[in-house]
């Protein structure tokens, strides 16, 4: 198969893709803040020619000519997956990056596959711990050229046209987009608040005994929907009232992803390594003075500079392990980004990759994001098994593409929405070090999921755990 592009300037790729929501494995990548710098691309895509999925240690390969099912690391599989595919499917510059290859979800647990790590938190949810599609087709929108394109791949011109009418008409037909009513959710927490500072002292006193120097901690929130509620319907609307430059939506079947992330992990082209951890949190305010107030206390705090520099060194000793070690560079550090609800502080690592490796295997030796797990990161993800009650499944882990040319963009599954069975869960975190403060630390979590419970209804309550019920 050779690439073919289309312009479709005029399809509105967000209203296209509301067409085909339905369809398992229809996935969106949406740059939906559009005042970050990094917020220039969407791609919305469905009919993946594969599917690879991983499941409590077994990857799934399935396409029209047939179902494998196997042990083996699904990071090794998805690249020899892409290269079975790859042909004479070359990338067309001056044009969206991504235009075909393999896109989707990487849970955190898919750590699992490359290290040998506890099984002490409770799976009580059926997400895989990989679900990525090879998309031979992907609509693409440059909000900067405000054009949008169709990427098709077909054996020849005549094919190409086929698949491309046969998307558009399914894309074009007339949907009424329906505006989201609001709802009062009871969201379950995992933890009580003195639960939840008692395992954070926990955090605390394994850094004073040696074991490691940051960790980050998470609680969830559980709540039940109402009949017929859609997550998508939900999504358009949270990304109105919190849009994110890493924003995504996936549907897996029973399952389906909605995020709001501000973070990138990892961005790959022509050989140019780029990740952006984020660490250090301020909430954002209406009135300016006190928006300032905390923008300034977020500069000038000494234990959020010292988690995310943590991060950076984190970062370049796992960029180091793929790319070239003279090249992993800290082009800035901690600096000050603004999103609809938090201040951030964001730091940029680049690096050159080495020239015997490829995006699957830097994505493997960055695995899962340091900034989510602490370090030294193989002893802190010990021990957030430990102290976490139910497996991470997708937060933490990354929604993102890896072209057929090499390309990959990637984020950290933060600030997102698991749905599945009338269902919805959310959970959040942040780094522990030395000098956190148990109190400090639970509010910056409430502080971290208020824009995501907002964006439901104005009113919710938070209510203290319920007995774990295994499932999956």
């Amino acid at each position: 198969m050779r690439p073919y592009v289309y312009d479709l300037t005029g399809i509105d790729h967000l209203k296209a893709f509301l067409a085909v929501k339905h369809m398992p494995y229809s996935l969106l990548l949406d740059s939906a803040d559009r005042k970050h710098p990094s917020s220039r691309y969407s791609f919305a895509m469905c009919h993946p020619i594969e599917t690879i999925e991983a499941v409590n240690g077994k990857v799934t390969v399935t396409n029209w000519e047939q179902r494998l099912s196997f042990a083996g690391d699904p990071f090794t599989i998805v690249k020899s997956r892409l290269k079975s595919w790859r042909g004479k499917m070359m990338h067309m510059p001056s044009l969206p990056p991504f235009q075909g290859g393999a896109a989707g979800l990487f849970s955190y647990d898919l750590g699992r596959y490359v290290e040998d790590l506890p099984k002490k938190a409770l799976k009580n949810n059926t997400v895989p711990d990989m679900a990525v599609g090879i998309y031979d087709q992907v609509l693409a929108h440059d909000y900067l050229m405000k054009q949008t394109y169709l990427f098709t791949h077909a054996d020849s011109e005549e094919e190409a046209e086929k698949k491309r009418d046969f998307l558009i008409a399914q894309i074009t037909n007339e949907y009424d987009t329906p505006s989201y009513q609001d709802i009062n959710l009871a969201w379950q927490a995992n933890f009580t608040r003195e639960e939840y500072e008692a395992q954070i002292q926990r955090v605390i006193d394994y850094i004073y005994a040696g074991d490691i120097f940051q960790a980050n901690l998470a609680q969830r929130f559980d709540a039940s929907l109402p009949q017929g509620f859609d997550p998508f319907i939900h999504y358009m609307h949270m990304r109105k009232v919190n849009p994110a430059p890493f924003a995504s939506y996936m549907n897996i079947g029973n399952v389906k992803i909605s995020s709001a992330s501000p973070e990138r992990f990892i961005t790959l082209r022509q050989g140019k390594v780029v990740t952006c951890p984020i660490k250090g949190t301020r909430p954002r305010v209406e009135n300016v003075i006190k928006d300032r107030a905390f923008k300034n206390d977020l500069l000038s705090n000494q234990k959020d500079r010292a988690e995310n520099t943590m991060i950076v060194d984190l970062l370049r000793n796992d960029l180091s392990k793929v790319c070239k070690p003279e090249t992993v560079n800290v082009k800035d550090l901690c600096k000050l980004e603004s999103f609809a609800r938090v201040h951030h502080l964001v730091s940029t690592i680049e690096a050159e990759l080495k020239d015997d490796k490829d995006a699957l295997d830097l994505l493997r030796g960055a695995f899962p994001g340091g900034s989510i797990t602490g370090a030294p990161k193989i002893r802190a993800m010990e021990i957030i098994d430990e102290l976490e009650p139910t497996r991470r499944s997708a937060y933490c882990g990354s929604m993102g593409y890896i072209g057929f040319d090499g390309t990959m963009d990637t984020n950290i599954l933060i600030r997102s929405l698991i749905y599945e069975d009338n269902k919805v869960s959310l959970q959040v975190g942040g780094g522990i070090v030395a000098d956190s403060n148990p109190a400090d630390e639970y509010q910056e979590t409430l502080d971290k999921a208020q824009g995501v419970f907002q964006s439901f209804g104005e009113q919710h309550e938070i209510f203290d755990p319920a007995p774990l019920e295994k499932a999956g």
